[in-house]
């Protein structure tokens, strides 16, 4: 038997030599690639990393805005040819978002239940320290990206965003990314590691789809950290500028393959334009990587201090309508969980509800029908294109010169039987329930988009009432000339366009496209409580010199919404029960004055250094916990550390039970305090500690559960559930 193994040995040696040839060149060919390891990492392996996260989210968003601009003009090609049949063009317009949605809702729940909604209130709770099983893993990145493709196929008829899937699947591909980080490095999986990965994947993601790294930085600070650490700021900055330069150079690659390949640039945005406005079609000028506007102001301020009171108070109107909405979508969400039909298809049949809300909202916003008073032939770009026009609509629509009106997506809004403020009122009164109704849809989908474009349309009604009260400005005198690189967000410089004596007030009162921009910053900004909205819409469309009006309407809405409501995400975290700590929303609560001792938990089941088999037995059999405190003696409860249950687990495995029989016993016998490496506690809480200081512990730190002791005896614990 000796000689058979060692022949069968010889005989693998020889078959792995005849398979790997020249071991010399082999050897060779491993120390170059070990010195280059060495030398690509002597910088530090997180830049690789992080350029190559910035690069891939940026790649595949750019794909998915080409596959459903594709997908988009083939719905609105087979719309406009299949005739005037009626029956035929709902079909047509309400079957194609319909299939689409119920293949994104069963094709992505199909693969994982946590691939559906927007991902953030998930990723928030996981940048707590809170661990969700499954929900960063890699399997659910295909599916989230194949459902989400098909939701924005649907367009404006679901009326759902990107945002929020989008930083999902950065955190998915981040979180992948780390592994593969510790498989080259060969270094043990840090936690510490993990999360500064997150933290740089939340800012990708909102870069990548606005192309707006500075702002998706800070937005993605706003929204998803309650604290940041400095550390971490490089590698957000880092990160979304590699993804937001990729996109902008992947937009200009394919702009420039369009020119080469068929005619000019037309009215609608290019594909791999970025969920929004993309810069380059904003502006008549050639595509370029950087977003270009005129910078010889020659005024300081490219607005008049009286039209502040304008920007205060839209964003008085958008902090009411954001508080409005919050209750309204909370409630529907607790509704719809409760309401045993919709539960229960929830809980079932998934698809199917989708499938009935998908064709209300179709059939609500067919264009002969309803939806001809909302302009439902745009698609999502193309409805904030057209708000941020710089026309005044309402001097264009009723031309009486007869000379034909200027062409542009303005002309979906200007209906023959209702004007243009009617369109727009009906228009934020049917999105208003709608948005809400989408929101409750078992798919990828993000929010934020909505309620930009709806904050949009809010600034678009104000400008438009604005400029019909006050035509010539608000001064007494002259009109203010028009500075169209102040003003101007699409369109170009100039009088009006059909005659140098027109009132140049008509070719665009400065508020027309201003406001719609404050109010898109102002709403989506009180709903979300950020205020790096003003920055976001800024960066995106190049006009840095308007920040300080939409700063002031940001500020405004904010300061309503958050002193009467939770943020968006923040109430699907409260809807969802997530294990999140809710945000102490005033100083006026009397958090400094609650000690520790009237919310502790006091029944804490310890264990002393000296226990054995049938003490531990007791005590994992009479709690759950995943950590259990060590005393010094019974008598004495001196906290000394913690011992995990695999340790505890582990003890009871490899010692003896005291009524065993005597044959079955285990050779070792023993304590606690002998057999088991006690872990010291680092940090310990005071029952005078105040709920304040022990909320922000709870939040900077981490934590999850932390031991109370007074004169150094254990008197109680601290829990995330006590603590909320």
């Amino acid at each position: 038997q000796k000689e058979e193994e060692e022949e069968e040995e010889e005989r693998v040696l020889v078959s792995e030599h005849s398979w790997r040839p020249c071991p010399t060149a082999r050897r060779r060919v491993r120390g170059c690639l070990e010195w280059v390891k060495r030398q690509l990492f002597h910088v530090g392996e997180d830049w690789y990393f992080l350029f190559i996260l910035g690069v891939l989210m940026a790649t595949i968003s750019f794909t998915m805005d080409i596959v459903i601009a594709r997908l988009q003009a083939a719905h609105m090609w087979l719309y406009r040819e299949i005739g005037d049949i009626g029956v035929l063009k709902y079909l047509s317009w309400a079957l194609f978002p319909t299939a689409l949605a119920a293949f994104s809702t069963g094709f992505s729940q199909s693969i994982t239940p946590h691939s559906g909604g927007s991902g953030i209130p998930e990723l928030k709770t996981i940048l707590m320290g809170v661990v969700l099983e499954d929900y960063l893993a890699i399997h659910n990145f295909g599916a989230k990206v194949v459902g989400l493709t098909c939701t924005l196929t649907c367009g404006s008829t679901v009326f759902l965003g990107k945002v929020g899937p989008y930083v999902h699947l950065s955190a998915m591909a981040a979180a992948y990314l780390g592994k593969m980080r510790t498989m080259v490095t060969r270094e043990y999986e840090n936690k510490f590691k993990q999360h500064e990965m997150l933290v740089a994947a939340q800012a990708v993601g909102v870069a990548t789809v606005f192309g707006a790294p500075i702002s998706g930085v800070l937005f993605s600070i706003e929204v998803m950290s309650p604290h940041f650490a400095v550390r971490d700021y490089w590698r957000g900055f880092f990160a979304a500028t590699c993804g937001a330069f990729m996109f902008r150079l992947l937009a200009v690659f394919n702009s420039e393959q369009g020119k080469a390949e068929g005619p000019g640039p037309s009215l609608h945005p290019p594909p791999g334009a970025f969920w929004g406005v993309h810069p380059s079609f904003l502006f008549p000028f050639p595509e370029s990587i950087a977003a270009i506007f005129k910078s010889d102001l020659k005024i300081d301020f490219p607005f008049d201090l009286l039209e502040t009171f304008f920007f205060l108070i839209l964003g008085t109107i958008c902090g009411v309508v954001a508080c409005a909405y919050l209750f309204c979508q909370r409630w529907m969400m607790v509704a719809v969980k409760k309401n045993q039909l919709t539960a229960k298809l929830l809980a079932t049949d998934k698809p199917v509800y989708t499938v009935l809300v998908v064709l209300l909202l179709a059939s609500v916003t067919f264009p002969p029908g309803l939806g001809q008073f909302m302009a439902s032939t745009l698609t999502m770009k193309e409805h904030l294109t057209s708000l941020f026009d710089n026309h005044t609509w309402g001097s264009l629509a009723p031309n009486a010169s007869g000379a034909a009106k200027p062409g542009g997506l303005w002309q979906e809004w200007d209906h023959p039987s209702a004007t243009i403020y009617g369109t727009l009122t009906f228009f934020l009164l049917m999105k208003f329930w709608m948005l809400i109704l989408a929101t409750t849809l078992p798919l990828p989908a993000g929010y934020f988009m909505p309620i930009f474009i709806y904050g949009a349309a809010i600034g678009r009604l104000v400008g438009e009432v604005v400029a019909l009260l006050f035509p010539r400005g608000l001064r007494s005198g002259p009109p203010r000339p028009i500075v169209p690189a102040g003003y101007a967000l699409a369109g170009e410089s100039g009088g009006h366009p059909h005659g140098q004596g027109e009132h140049p007030w008509v070719r665009g009162h400065p508020l027309t496209p201003l406001l719609p921009l404050s109010g898109a910053a102002a709403f989506s900004g009180s709903v979300t409580h950020a205020v790096s909205t003003a920055l976001l819409v800024c960066e995106a469309t190049g006009h840095l010199s308007h920040v300080l009006p939409i700063v002031l309407a940001v500020l405004v809405a904010n300061a309503i919404s958050q002193k009467n409501q939770p943020s968006f995400y923040d109430g699907s975290i409260i809807v969802k029960k997530l294990p999140y700590l809710p945000p102490i929303r005033s100083r006026h609560i009397a958090s400094y004055r609650v000690p520790v001792e009237e919310f502790m938990e006091r029944r804490v089941v310890a264990l002393a250094k000296g226990d054995g088999f049938q003490e531990v037995l007791v005590a994992l059999d009479a709690s759950a916990d995943a950590e259990f405190p060590v005393v010094e003696s019974t008598g004495s409860p001196i906290l000394v550390g913690t011992l995990s249950r695999s340790q505890l687990v582990a003890f009871l495995q490899s010692h003896e039970h005291p009524q065993a029989p005597p044959g079955e016993k285990p050779p070792s016998v023993g304590t606690l305090g002998d057999d088991c490496a006690v872990k010291p506690v680092m940090l310990q809480l005071s029952p005078w500690t105040s709920l304040h200081q022990a909320y922000h512990l709870f939040q900077l730190l981490k934590l999850q559960r932390v031991f109370v002791t007074c004169s150094g005896e254990l008197v109680g614990a601290v829990s995330r559930a006590e603590v909320r």
